[in-house]
């Protein structure tokens, strides 16, 4: 797997420095291939490139556009089995649940292939009889994705189909730690037919000088990205000298909330699936668990013995649930997250600690864990953890659960379980959050709009909404 070249005006290309670095699996330390290592000349070329197909790629009529977007979803879920094990080998989650990203990044294709088709614009009554006032929208100009390595494929496809469907080209920087899935989906989005420079992707071990020559290229006129908050205040503060736009999907600390009146086996486990889905690094999984005083022992009874049965281990193999961490950083955040709640008076209830063992003695492991008596001043509490560490804690009353749930920097994700139809109104509305799972824990779809409130970002990814990110409103004011 891998190779190393970047993907710049329709042409494999090596780094301009000839540099590579190599892309490992994080269960194993098994060596994946060499990526290119590209630095800021790179970076020139490839927006050079997108810039130049530009105006040939706007004025293509939008069922153009989507019948080759239509052609690379077909291939992406033609080459499922594959692009999975791929995405497994390198990222480290469950192959089961990599073949449902798979499924879940060819959706956002599909979607914005149709949803290019139903860019409108409108006519405007005008003030006086000889003016006609009319609105259209076009597309923004070359856009920057920048993503995570969490979802490697989705958050590729979720970022540039709607740019594309839109009539911008783009230029992709995807994570160091998950470069591979881009580039077997460029491949695809090669073998499509896409015309030479709409769509580019530059791999580089230095994210860094990468960015910062994605925002100060005049010629950028957008950046779309996701991951951490600090890295987003950034952008934002190197967009700003350009008044470039931006679109940010950045950290979370999503909230979990289970009342007297849910039902509990159902919240049990949405509660599980929420948490230790991607081994808990997914920005929206659940990271701070409130359950009511009246059911807190028997909810924690039935979650503990559903993580328990969770299988640990390589993502490849039959039957596992939870894999690897991605790297070292994110495995010592867990630890010190479970070293300091335990430090200030959390119980263990299942797990707790590293594994290092036979199989896991060359990937990052950590046992699916949950902690009980947890309260504010924790940095389990306070920190996005990004890991399998479940965090109960007890709440006496709506209006007391709101406030905790509300009391963060962050607003990505929230979720709640009642069979209350009036409190699931209440509690909705007055949650802090741009995504919402009231008896839901997987609220993420194609169609519908995704993003953050507060520190967690501004933007929208999916439905409707995610193309008019891509899209600039124009006023034609009309005399006769």
């Amino acid at each position: 797997m891998g190779c190393g070249q970047n993907y710049i005006g329709g042409r494999w290309v090596e780094a301009a420095s000839g540099r590579t670095f190599s892309v490992r699996n994080p269960a194993t330390g098994e060596l994946l291939g060499m990526v290119a290592d590209a630095g800021r000349e790179d970076v020139t070329r490839a927006v050079e490139a997108a810039h130049g197909a530009f105006p040939g790629w706007a004025a293509l009529a939008a069922p153009e556009r989507a019948k080759l977007l239509l052609r690379a979803a077909a291939l992406m879920l033609e080459r499922k089995e594959e692009l999975a094990r791929i995405l497994t080998s390198e990222q480290g989650k469950p192959l089961k649940e990599a073949q449902g990203e798979i499924e879940y990044a060819a959706g956002f294709v599909t979607w914005y292939a149709e949803e290019g088709k139903r860019v409108y614009g409108e006519t405007i009554p005008a003030s006086v009889a000889h003016k006609r006032l009319l609105v259209i929208k076009q597309p923004v100009g070359v856009v920057a994705a920048i993503t995570p390595w969490n979802f490697p494929a989705a958050m590729v496809t979720r970022k540039i189909a709607p740019a594309l469907a839109a009539g911008c080209p783009v230029v992709l920087k995807p994570a160091e730690q998950t470069p591979l899935t881009a580039f077997a989906l460029f491949q695809i989005f090669e073998e499509a037919g896409f015309p030479a420079g709409v769509v580019n992707l530059i791999t580089t071990r230095d994210p860094s000088e990468v960015g910062r020559e994605l925002v100060e290229n005049p010629l950028v006129r957008m950046i779309a990205f996701t991951g951490s908050t600090d890295v987003g205040k950034l952008l934002m503060r190197g967009a700003a000298a350009q008044v470039k736009r931006i679109s940010l999907e950045l950290g979370g600390n999503a909230p979990f909330i289970v009342f007297e009146d849910a039902d509990l086996d159902k919240a049990v486990a949405a509660a599980v699936s929420s948490k230790f889905r991607n081994m808990g690094q997914t920005c929206i999984c659940a990271n701070r668990i409130y359950v009511q005083e009246s059911i807190l022992e028997s909810f924690a009874t039935k979650f503990v013995e559903r993580v328990r049965q969770l299988k640990m281990g390589n993502g490849l193999e039959e039957g596992v649930h939870v894999g690897p961490l991605i790297d070292e950083g994110g495995f010592k955040k867990v630890c010190a997250h479970v070293e300091d709640a335990v430090a200030k008076g959390a119980r263990i209830l299942t797990g707790g600690a590293p594994r290092t063992d036979g199989p896991f003695a060359h990937g990052h492991f950590f046992e699916p864990t949950v902690l009980a008596d947890v309260r504010k001043g924790m940095q389990i509490l306070e920190e996005e953890t990004f890991g399998p560490v479940a965090p109960l804690v007890p709440f006496r009353d709506e209006a007391e659960v709101i406030r905790a749930a509300n009391d963060t920097r962050y607003g990505l994700a929230a979720y709640f379980y009642s069979q209350n139809v009036s409190r699931c109104i209440r509690v909705a509305e007055q949650l802090e959050y741009g995504v919402i799972g009231a008896n839901d824990a997987m609220p993420a779809v194609p169609q519908a709009p995704f993003g953050g409130l507060k520190e967690s970002g501004f933007g929208r990814e999916g439905g409707r909404e995610g193309i008019e990110e891509f899209l600039e409103v124009k006023l034609i004011s009309l005399g006769l």
